[in-house]
C-alpha cells in the first residue's frame, strides 16, 4: 500500500483476487476480460470487508449512513450479477459458439447458491423500522450465511473466465466485454453505485497496474466520484479507499481506536 493504514483493513477476511494479467503476464483477450472482471470484484469483496469489519463498531448516530453504504453494496453486487446473466453471458456464449452449460454451467450454480443470502442482507436492511433498529450481530450472521458461496464465485469466475482461452483467443470476444463493462458501469447508478466502486478500489494495488483504470479523463473521473458521490456523501465515510483510490483508514475502526486512546 502506498500509506500506513490501521489493521485490520478491508483486504481482509475474504481475500482479493489476484489479476490473471498480473499473475500469468499475458495479454490475450480473456485473460484481458478476466482481469477486468477480477477488479471489479475486488471493489465488491473490498465492499463486504469493509462493512464486515465496521458493523459491530458503528455509532447509532451514523446507523442511517451505513445502512445506505451497506444497501449500496447490496445493488452493485446484484446489478452485476443481473447484468452478466442478462448481457455478458450470452453474448460470450455466440461468439463461441458453444453451448451455455459448457462456458458458464458452473458460474450459474455458484450464483444460485450466493443468491438467498444476498437477498436476506437486502431484506434486513431494507425492511428496518428505522435506522434505530440496526442490529449489527443480525448483519454479521445473515452476512456469514453467504460469506462462503460469495467468496467462492468471485474467485472463481475469474479462473473460468480465463480459461476460456482454451478455446483460442477470439479477438471478436474483446469488445464484447469492452462493451459489457462500460454499459455496466453507466448503468449502476452514478450516485451510489459508481461512487462506492471508485471509493473501494485500491489503485495501489499490483504495482499500481490498474492506477489509470477504467482509461477515462481526469475531469470525468472527478466528477463521477466527486461530484456523483456528493448526493449520498455522509455514506462514504464507511469507504476503504478515498477519492484518489488510496486505502485509508476504516473510519468504525478509527473512531474505535479514538475512543480507546481517549
Amino acid at each position: 500500500m502506498a500509506q500506513k493504514v490501521q489493521q485490520p483493513w478491508a483486504d481482509g477476511p475474504l481475500k482479493m483476487v489476484t489479476t490473471p494479467m498480473f499473475e500469468t503476464k499475458k495479454d490475450d483477450t480473456f485473460t484481458i476480460g478476466a482481469s477486468h472482471m477480477a477488479v471489479l470484484h475486488n471493489a465488491m469483496l473490498r465492499g463486504y470487508n469493509s462493512i464486515y469489519l465496521q458493523a459491530p463498531h458503528v455509532k447509532p448516530e451514523d446507523y442511517a449512513d451505513f445502512i445506505g453504504y451497506s444497501l449500496t453494496w447490496f445493488k452493485f453486487v446484484k446489478g452485476h450479477h443481473d447484468d452478466e446473466e442478462a448481457n455478458l453471458f450470452p453474448k460470450v456464449v455466440e461468439v463461441l459458439g458453444k453451448e451455455d452449460g459448457e462456458i458458464w454451467g458452473k458460474t450459474h450454480g455458484e450464483h444460485e447458491a450466493m443468491l438467498p443470502g444476498l437477498a436476506k442482507f437486502h431484506e434486513y436492511l431494507s425492511t428496518l423500522p428505522s435506522p434505530a433498529s440496526f442490529s449489527a450481530t443480525t448483519l454479521l450472521s445473515i452476512m456469514k450465511e453467504f460469506e462462503e458461496p460469495f467468496d467462492t464465485h468471485f474467485h472463481s469466475e475469474i479462473a473460468s473466465i480465463a480459461s476460456l482461452g482454451k478455446f483460442g483467443d477470439f479477438p471478436a470476444a474483446k469488445p464484447v466485454f469492452a462493451t459489457w463493462g462500460k454499459n455496466s458501469v453507466k448503468s449502476a447508478g452514478y450516485t451510489d453505485v459508481v461512487p462506492f466502486l471508485f471509493l473501494n478500489f485500491d489503485r495501489t494495488v499490483e504495482d499500481g497496474l490498474w492506477a489509470t483504470w477504467p482509461p477515462m479523463p481526469a475531469p470525468i473521473r472527478y466528477m463521477l466520484v466527486r461530484v456523483g458521490g456528493w448526493w449520498h456523501g455522509a455514506w462514504w465515510k464507511f469507504a476503504s479507499c478515498d477519492e484518489n483510490g488510496i486505502p485509508k483508514t476504516l473510519y468504525a475502526l478509527g473512531e474505535k481506536t479514538e475512543a480507546v486512546a481517549g
